[in-house]
């Protein structure tokens, strides 16, 4: 959900966001010691082009013109430097946050549990990783340390202009109290339309997201234009938004050099007046006119720096909003997991992804140590629900699950689930090569082991006649192989982990008649010596299991073996007969 910072600068958030500069404090000081010079060195000019005219210029003093046109230059020449300085540590700040923070938001998304990922869209949270963050880049590289050094000046340059002719300083702060309404005017029509904006960007990105993973459903149901019209009706809400805030900006502009160039025109006119009646010089009424320019400049301005750092603060909200979601499994257990045996109980356990609507209801079964256990049933009855708890993806409400006789929560979580190996239907490769995708670029991995692993399962010599083999570059997701071969990938991931429980998730439904042999003896080689849970969808893959579980939604109703559940004449053999059947008429 979209939040919004409301009109009133908000400090305490203001001051969170400065907490992330913390481990860069030296730069942050340096850039505001820079604003603060440059506030007093930028008077200077006009203040010596004064002097420039009126003692030099107008007595004819010519070696005294070019002493001066020196020390013009030589205060320009610092001016430039100190500019420099100043916007590329300003930068090098903005920068520097966002790369720490953009690393912090994401280690954070990934500990959190399956829960948050279920109820955000991805592209929600690519924009809050990516967009956001890069948002906020702009409140110190465009935005606190900018404005303050836009106010400096202006409160130095004031300063110069009371000091030299205080008339002629009235005269041009006349228009100040418009200038401060048309601002505030614009400030806040603009701050609204940015957070237009940032929606819409919200929006289209987890819309995006979506269509591309799921492109093969688009076209296969011909969607193609349906969902082009609900992208177009976010695009166009997008480019609205846009086109409000370049409308306000469109106006005011022009507005503030109307009243600049009227104001100008007040101050020349009631100057020369002075300059003829001899109360002040030629070179004052010039130095005014920079002066002016230097007013009016940072004043066009700081209305968009305002906007800048609200927009910042409307970013920084929403990653908060994310840094501050406790979305993760509690990691309290003291105990290594790196010698289970494998033995895994069930007892009472029932479980709720919504914590009230119950997929599992009283499950209990007990699993020894090398056993294989099948489960089956239709779809919804809670079979994946299974794994996802032993895995802690999610916890359960009542009941308790062990491992070798101690409860899961006593395990440590990384080191839990590095010793569950799961091999999913829907195999996720990621872009890069066959053997980053079995390694998951784990250093301790060797190139032998995994050459090793693949000829285990069988899939050595498919692999043997991609293009650079094991260099192969799998693309996203592994669009440029099978589906039996993408299988027999996460099978040899899974081996050489070395997994001491092993979880099988309906992973040779998918799989085509040919290979499913091939398949079928990877799965034997993988389960050996191996506590297994195997979610089944074809029956005959499951006869060897030691017991096979049917549930119905959510509960146990038959648990035994293959030949134990043939004579029970229940739920299994319906199912059994009723798939041996389908696959002889096939």
């Amino acid at each position: 959900m979209e939040q919004k910072t409301g009109n009133i600068l908000d400090w305490e958030l203001f001051k969170r966001v400065l907490r992330l500069a913390r481990p860069f404090k030296l730069t942050f000081v340096i850039a505001t010691i820079l604003a603060i010079i440059i506030a007093l060195i930028s008077p200077l000019r006009p203040y010596l082009i004064q002097l420039t005219v009126d003692r030099y210029i107008l007595l004819g003093d010519g070696q005294g013109l070019v002493n001066m046109i020196y020390l013009l230059i030589f205060i320009l020449a610092i001016e430039a430097c100190l500019n420099y300085s100043f916007v590329y540590s300003t930068n090098w700040l903005g920068q520097s946050v966002i790369k720490n923070l953009r690393k912090k938001v994401f280690d954070h998304i990934l500990n959190f549990r399956l829960r948050y990922f279920d109820n955000t869209a991805i592209g929600t949270s690519t924009t809050r990783a990516i967009s956001d963050v890069e948002v906020i880049n702009n409140i110190f590289s465009q935005g606190l340390i900018t404005i303050i050094a836009d106010l400096l000046r202006l409160l130095a340059v004031i300063c110069f202009m009371l000091y030299v002719d205080w008339k002629l300083t009235l005269i041009a702060l006349i228009p100040f109290p418009i200038i401060i309404y048309c601002t505030y005017i614009f400030k806040e029509k603009v701050k609204g339309s940015f957070q237009k904006v940032r929606t819409e960007v919200s929006k289209m990105n987890a819309f995006l997201q979506e269509h591309i993973t799921g492109m093969s459903i688009v076209q296969l149901f011909a969607a193609e234009k349906r969902e082009m019209e609900k992208f177009s009706a976010i695009n166009d809400r997008q480019r609205k938004a846009h086109i409000q805030s370049i409308l306000y900006y469109a106006i005011y502009f022009p507005v503030m050099e109307i009243i600049s160039a009227s104001t100008l025109g007040l101050l020349v006119w009631f100057g020369s007046n002075l300059v003829i009646g001899h109360q002040t010089s030629l070179g004052t009424l010039i130095a005014f006119i920079l002066y002016l320019n230097m007013l009016f400049r940072p004043l066009r301005v700081i209305a968009d720096r305002f906007n800048t750092l609200q927009m910042g603060l409307v970013a920084s909200e929403r990653i908060f909003a994310v840094l501050d979601r406790h979305e993760v499994i509690a990691n309290e257990g003291p105990l290594s997991a790196n010698k289970l045996q494998g033995h895994i109980n069930f007892d009472q356990v029932w479980f709720a992804y919504n914590e009230k609507d119950f997929v599992l209801k009283g499950v209990s079964f007990d699993l020894k140590a090398g056993e294989t256990l099948a489960i089956v049933g239709a779809t919804g009855a809670g079979k994946s629900s299974v794994i996802n708890i032993l895995n802690r993806f999610y916890d359960i409400q009542k009941g308790s699950i062990q491992i070798d006789d101690t409860p899961i929560e006593e395990y440590d979580l990384y080191s839990l689930r590095s010793n569950i190996g799961l091999v999913l239907q829907d195999v996720f490769l990621f872009s890069g090569s066959i053997y980053d995708n079995i390694s998951l670029r784990n250093p301790i991995i060797s190139r032998e082991e995994v050459i090793q692993a693949a000829k285990m399962m069988g899939a050595h010599e498919f692999i043997q006649k991609l293009p650079n083999q094991y260099d192969y570059q799998v693309m996203e997701r592994g669009a440029t192989l099978s589906l039996g071969q993408r299988q027999l990938i996460s099978f040899i991931r899974a081996l050489v982990f070395d997994p001491r429980i092993l979880i099988l998730d309906e992973a040779t439904s998918s799989i085509d008649t040919e290979t499913e042999l091939l398949v079928q003896r990877a799965v034997e080689q993988l389960v050996k010596n191996r506590t297994s849970i195997m979610i089944a969808h074809r029956l005959s893959t499951i006869q060897n299991a030691h017991k096979i579980m049917v549930l119905d939604k959510g509960e146990i109703i038959e648990l035994g073996s293959h030949d134990t559940l043939m004579a029970l004449n229940g739920h299994y053999k319906k199912l059994y007969d009723t798939q041996f059947s389908s696959e002889l008429v096939d």
